[in-house]
């Protein structure tokens, strides 16, 4: 279907079709309807590769993960971001161009890649390290760039936008939670530790037992696995003084930790409590459910995707933050033996 016989079924002429199916000026608002009717009547839908010639933009955005495919399978995190930069993309009628490496080097070798080919006309970056090679990196190659969260403060973002989270906010509701339920000894089970949103969440836990006091905090660092957060539920279960609650960063791992209190004769809640800091579909189906973090990864995912395309429009750099996540509590938390 091509736009002259869309001009031939309104009764316009090709160039009214062309202004009223881009939203440009040039016609009247009775004219784009008729137009519009037209198009859906013939079933016509734009040459995203006709369109790129003429634009000299590729209407690609690409996403460069460090993460094994089989990995993304059971993190809700990815597949709740993946949602939310398709629902803008879709919108905008850009495509999305996703690739997964296993060294984090290689990223930069794609972005320039894509760039060298006009492949993509920007990249949203996730999970900033300390010392992050990809902005600076992005800023020399000249594409635009919007960063999912990340922990980005004293971090050189310029140039790019950023839609992060408060996480400050969170972690003080989730130790506020647990000091109510009369918890003194928490322990958190945190992601890998060169990533700058650990180390974002490890100041606002410490932030958070100092201004509410009377708890003790102990953290272990995981590749967010569940088989890295069971042996670190093992580790801290086994110690002579094991916490009474325990804090994952993610589902996945707080969903873990309940095989592990099966496999040493503990009860969750009785013996230890549980908190997940993303909430899913998985914290609700185990037994107990999981008290967790209700988040909106797809809204922030969606946000930065239309930060990125604003960015790569001209309208310069975004940086926004959402508010803190609701803590859900549910079967896996209570008062420690000894309250009960």
């Amino acid at each position: 279907m091509t736009i002259r016989q869309v001009a031939v079924h309104a009764g316009v002429s090709e160039a009214a079709v062309s202004y009223a199916l881009n939203g440009r000026p040039g016609v009247s608002e009775q004219t784009r309807a008729r137009v519009l009717a037209a198009a859906r009547d013939l079933g016509w839908a734009p040459n995203i590769a006709a369109r790129s010639l003429g634009t000299a933009r590729a209407n690609a955005v690409g996403i460069v993960l460090v993460r094994p495919p089989r990995v993304m399978v059971v993190d809700s995190f990815f597949t709740q971001m993946l949602s939310g930069v398709e629902a803008e993309l879709n919108r905008n009628d850009v495509a999305l161009v996703l690739h997964l490496v296993d060294d984090f080097t290689e990223t930069i070798d794609v972005y320039r890649r894509w760039y060298a080919g006009r492949h993509v006309d920007g990249v949203i970056l996730t999970d900033l390290r300390h010392g992050d090679p990809r902005p600076a990196a992005l800023r020399d190659i000249g594409l635009p760039a919007a960063v999912i969260g990340g922990g980005s403060e004293g971090f050189d973002l310029s140039g790019l936008s950023s839609v992060d989270a408060d996480v400050a906010g969170t972690a003080h509701g989730i130790i506020g939670y647990l000091r109510a339920l009369r918890h003194r000894d928490v322990a958190r089970v945190a992601g890998p530790r060169e990533l700058l949103h650990t180390a974002q969440r490890d100041a606002a836990y410490v932030a958070a037992v100092e201004e509410l006091g009377e708890v003790r905090y102990r953290v272990v660092y995981t590749n967010y696995s569940a088989a890295d957060g069971m042996r670190a539920t093992r580790e801290l279960l086994s110690r002579a003084e094991p916490p009474t609650a325990l804090v994952f960063d993610n589902d996945v791992m707080a969903a873990a930790a309940l095989k592990v209190a099966h496999e040493m004769g503990l009860s969750v809640p009785d013996d230890f409590s549980v908190v997940a800091w993303d909430d899913s579909d998985l914290c609700q189906i185990t037994v107990p459910e999981i008290t967790a973090v209700v988040q909106v990864p797809a809204l922030q995912a969606e946000l930065t995707a239309r930060a990125l395309l604003q960015a790569i429009g001209g309208g310069g750099e975004t940086h926004l933050t959402l508010p803190p996540g609701t803590l859900t509590a549910r079967q896996s938390t209570r008062p420690p033996k000894r309250f009960s």
